[in-house]
């Protein structure tokens, strides 16, 4: 059999990698040989998450899989034909329910079919989108370029014990390129959601945010809100949209400091999409028919990682340049109409 390798240590080295080279591998039915899984993290191979992620794959895609065991450093994923299901799953963790969707929406969708998915694991957990940024900001931008998806959030779920839930719907989707530029507005939307602390901390969290985006010269309308959750725990977001630009910026709740960890200078320095919104689109931007481009503030090595993985996979090419912003990204997919089904 005809393995595509990849070098797990690439770039990030981490567990980007391994979500875009699966996603990828499903939708063009590549099978991939990854070697040197999340080398570059302190404790190697795969996590829980991962393997939840795997297997709902391995069943939607029909495909035969080795290495697919917690601790592996090597896996073989051969994918088969994709179907239409409904599926129950539960990562046992407070695992990443926002970096599981984010390898099933794009091989689910762009392989034009249909899944209902119930899934139990974490919401708002450090090292991962939240799964407001995934409703508010990524659910945007793959609308924008034609993957439809919608959720709902039954339960949130804060690391350690997780039990957050949600029921997923994915269907049949075209995917098409986008252009993003400077954003207009200065239209600013926070949500803010917490469990078992006291709000008037978490006001006063709040407050510091709200302040500095003002002084910005940013209107910020303010959600905060109290939602039962397993364990003690609050997540932020921040965003802002207007027809050329999607700019968010999530963090969690830090216990130690009494605050939220958040880089505002990001958000306000942000010019049409934000860092990790970047790395997110360039799997459906490299299977469009066209040129996605937009602007970031740096290469990150999450986004460096993607462009590899997609460009080695798909055969899309790409384009970086500098600008007096930071730089210039463009994407030039292949057809999804030449997705082998």
């Amino acid at each position: 059999m005809n393995f595509l390798k990849i070098n797990g240590a690439y770039g990030e080295g981490g567990g980007q990698i391994i979500r875009s080279a699966i996603s990828l591998s499903c939708i063009t039915k590549q099978p991939i040989h990854i070697e040197n899984i999340r080398k570059n993290r302190k404790i190697s191979g795969l996590k829980p998450q991962h393997l939840t992620a795997i297997t709902l794959l391995q069943k939607i895609v029909n495909a035969k899989v080795i290495g697919a065991d917690v601790g592996s450093t090597e896996l073989k994923f051969i994918p088969g034909n994709i179907e239409n299901l409904d599926l129950q799953a539960d990562v046992g963790t407070a695992g990443s329910i926002p970096l599981i969707l984010q390898v099933l929406i794009p091989v689910v969708a762009v392989s034009k079919k249909k899944l209902n998915l119930k899934i139990k694991g974490g919401t708002d957990v450090l090292w991962s989108p939240t799964i407001d940024y995934t409703q508010y900001v990524l659910r945007d931008a793959y609308s924008r370029m034609g993957i439809k998806f919608s959720f709902e959030l039954c339960k949130r779920g804060y690391y350690p014990k997780g039990g957050g839930k949600i029921n997923l719907q994915i269907n049949p989707s075209n995917v098409k390129p986008i252009l993003f530029s400077k954003r207009k507005t200065n239209n600013v939307k926070l949500i803010c959601t917490y469990s078992k602390l006291i709000r008037e901390e978490i006001e006063n969290g709040v407050k510091e945010i709200v302040k500095k985006l003002t002084a910005a010269n940013f209107i910020v309308d303010v959600e905060i809100k109290s939602e039962e959750a397993l364990d003690l725990g609050a997540s932020l977001l921040i965003y802002s949209t207007d027809d050329k630009s999607i700019i968010g910026l999530d963090g969690l709740y830090n216990n130690k400091i009494h605050n939220f960890d958040l880089n505002i200078e990001k958000f306000i320095e942000s010019y049409s999409i934000d860092d990790n919104l970047a790395d997110m689109i360039v799997v459906p931007a490299s299977l469009a028919n066209g040129k996605t481009i937009f602007q970031v503030r740096e290469i990150t090595k999450h986004l460096e990682t993607n462009l590899f993985v997609t460009s080695k996979i798909t055969g899309c090419k790409y384009g970086i340049g500098k600008t007096s912003y930071g730089y210039d990204v463009i994407i030039e997919g292949i057809s999804d109409s030449s997705i082998k089904q």
